[in-house]
């Protein structure tokens, strides 16, 4: 039996008088790979940006429900948001290095959470590198602009920033949907090795993405949670005939 890290309850989400997420209860177990699938608009984003509140930033949203890490109800209101987001990081679909060299993109959150020991930082980029796969690319260049980088590379970089500040859990929002099929290759090979300590959430348009990658895949439509389970199951035997007709391409 997989531990829980993140139970959602009744979750409700409503742009102005759009409703973006209606009554959404799964629990997303520990140190597992969970993909969000459904077509473009049906609140898979919207979603995985409730997990670190992301959303808080966007005027008008009302959130209804509860979305207990660790037991913990992250919308409490003596929540410390920096904190939450320390520990729930977050890879965007598009790669976004700050114009800085490589060092100091993976030392930023450490240094503004107060590290300021040069060996200390220098330990946590280098660790952050090599658990992002990609030091062995970078190490003789910490100093070069890491917009210099390829777009693959980026991504990396990006998810070692990430990393560097010690989470426990990752959201990904379309990690690789930008990315060729070498570097998306990469990107999946990293999320099956980090999945040994962090708890994934990936939100992903690529069926076989899904299939390949994770451990449980949750089918969005509309708003609404359609289906949640082992990805084996879902993409073989789902139980609703939505998630069937969304998994063999007749809509979508």
């Amino acid at each position: 039996m997989d531990e829980i890290k993140i139970k959602i309850s009744d979750l409700t989400l409503n742009y102005g008088a759009k409703t973006a997420l209606n009554n959404i209860s799964v629990t997303i177990p520990s140190k597992r790979i969970t993909a969000l699938i459904g077509p473009s608009g049906c609140g898979k984003s919207t979603f995985l940006r409730t997990l670190n509140r992301m959303n808080d930033l966007i005027d008008n949203v009302r959130i209804k429900g509860a979305i207990l890490i660790d037991g913990v109800d992250i919308y409490d209101k003596n929540i410390d948001v920096v904190e939450l987001r320390k520990k729930v990081g977050m890879v965007f679909q598009k790669s976004n290095p700050f114009a800085k060299s490589i060092f100091d993109n993976v030392a930023y959150g450490p240094k503004i959470n107060g590290i300021k020991n040069k060996n200390e930082l220098s330990e946590i980029v280098e660790m952050s590198l090599k658990k992002a796969a990609i030091w062995d690319e970078v190490k003789d260049r910490l100093k070069d602009s890491a917009l210099n980088l390829s777009g693959g590379q980026q991504q990396r970089l990006c998810i070692a920033r990430t990393l560097a500040v010690n989470p426990e859990i990752i959201l990904m929002d379309e990690p690789a949907s930008a990315l060729d099929p070498l570097s998306t290759s990469k990107i999946e090979e990293l999320m099956y090795v980090l999945k040994e300590q962090y708890t994934i959430v990936i939100v992903t348009h690529n069926m076989q993405q899904a299939a390949r990658t994770s451990d449980f895949t949750a089918f969005f439509y509309l708003g609404e949670l359609i289906e949640f389970g082992k990805t084996k199951n879902i993409f073989t035997k789902p139980d609703k005939r939505q998630t069937e007709d969304y998994i063999t391409g007749r809509f979508g």
